[in-house]
């Protein structure tokens, strides 16, 4: 349809050629092929004109009011497109956003009001890519992705600490290595069954038993621990005023466990929306700004 529109504007198929920057054997083709589509001779050729038929002259008109209005919805989606507004779409699994995520959150809403965030807590798939289907713009996952389907940012990562009460302390005592956790009350994290202490070659895996409550959200476990019910693996950074004060205790610093990796992920093909790359952009320097706070304690 370009082509004939510049052919019908030129009166030359030569001349649309130049303009197009194509081959004068193809726009011919391009006619033609249009010709076929619509039906109807739409140009009368000669060895040395060009003239467009009656049905040529309408065709022309509509073509040419067509295509502009596919130019101005392409500008209007590319502009939308690198605007820092709209809507942006985010789930995340429970547990991570109820953490310093939330923060990171509230944080990024405060700075860019522009941009009207939905944030989804749980309901995550097995499947890498099964969020964009969803119509979500951007997953957060602590496991090692490698998908074609996705793009993956490494945004932080989450360290982790084993403490107890100070009070369960007084009560129990401190274990001073992995083989005393045998003597002591756990409360677990469902999806942490068995505990990696320490790094590399110190790595030792501790299989929790008969822990004393089990409960799937990191801040109840964090409540449990405060009341005096055991030993947990937390996430370090929320805790970190109470282990300053002295309310929480580290426990086996020499064991520390190794810090989780924080991932967002996002659609592939084509420019990342403004809106996301603002966004990865964000949580990623929120969480380098904030990553002294509570890393080793």
């Amino acid at each position: 349809m370009r082509t004939f529109v510049t052919v019908a504007k030129s009166s030359s198929f030569s001349g649309a050629a130049r303009e197009l920057g194509i081959s004068g054997s193809l726009v011919s083709r391009h006619v033609a092929d249009l010709e076929r589509q619509v039906g109807v001779r739409l140009v009368n050729r000669t060895a040395r004109s060009v003239s467009l038929t009656e049905a040529g002259h309408r065709y022309a008109e509509f073509a040419d009011r067509i295509l502009s209005e596919i130019d101005e919805e392409d500008g209007a989606l590319s502009q939308s497109r690198d605007a820092p507004e709209g809507t942006l779409s985010v789930i995340c699994p429970k547990w991570i956003g109820t953490l310093e995520v939330g923060d990171a959150i509230a944080a990024f809403v405060r700075d860019h009001p522009k941009i009207h965030l939905r944030f989804e807590l749980g309901g995550m798939s097995d499947r890498n890519y099964d969020f964009l289907d969803r119509g979500y713009d951007v997953a957060f996952h602590t496991r090692d992705l490698r998908d074609s389907n996705v793009l993956v940012r490494r945004v932080s990562e989450l360290p982790f600490v084993l403490a107890a009460s100070a009070d369960y302390v007084r009560r129990r005592g401190t274990p001073e290595s992995v083989a005393d956790l045998g003597e002591h009350d756990f409360v677990l994290h469902p999806n942490d069954p068995v505990w990696r202490l320490g790094e590399g070659a110190d790595t030792i895996h501790y299989k929790v038993q008969n822990a004393t409550v089990v409960a799937n959200s990191y801040l109840v476990i964090e409540k449990l621990v405060e009341s005096g019910c055991g030993i947990a693996l937390i996430p370090r950074r929320p805790a970190v005023n109470r282990l300053d004060s002295g309310e929480l205790v580290e426990l086996l610093p020499d064991h520390r466990p190794p810090a989780r990796a924080l991932y967002a992920v996002h659609g592939p093909g084509g420019r990342t929306p403004e809106r996301v790359r603002i966004f990865l952009d964000f949580m990623t320097g929120w969480f380098r700004a904030n990553a002294a706070r509570g890393a080793t304690g």
